[in-house]
């Protein structure tokens, strides 16, 4: 049987660096462990910690296709960050331009989440801890 130790990263293609990169830095606060260009791709791979852990990377490559829908689409449904508090975050947000859907509560769990998307359209839940 596989011995798993966790998630290492993640990784999301995105279809314009510049925008995501300042999103994903600038918006959600993540810190940038490694940034490479790599040429013979022309294409960057950045690594970005959340709470300093190392956990996604974003690329760039020219022209990736588009999402086929969301969420529903076969693949990664959406990306999802635990926070201490959802109203704070889901204000902070707001605040930072970013559209957001409204706060709900999971029906199992009891626990309070939302969504938001990136500049890519990709889902993003943040989930109440």
């Amino acid at each position: 049987m596989l011995s798993l130790q966790g998630i290492h990263h993640v990784a999301i293609i995105c279809s314009d660096y510049a925008r995501s990169k300042h999103f994903y830095t600038q918006i959600l606060g993540l810190t940038v462990m490694a940034e490479v260009y790599r040429a013979e791709r022309d294409s960057y791979k950045l690594d970005l910690a959340v709470n300093g852990l190392y956990q996604i990377e974003l690329f760039s490559f020219p022209n990736p296709p588009a999402r086929t829908s969301r969420p529903e689409a076969a693949g990664l449904r959406h990306l999802a960050f635990k926070v201490e508090n959802i109203h704070q975050t889901h204000t902070l947000l707001l605040h930072a331009g970013v559209t957001c859907e409204e706060i709900r509560q999971d029906e199992f769990t009891q626990k309070f989440f939302f969504f938001i998307a990136d500049p890519d359209d990709l889902p993003i839940e943040f989930y109440e801890i």
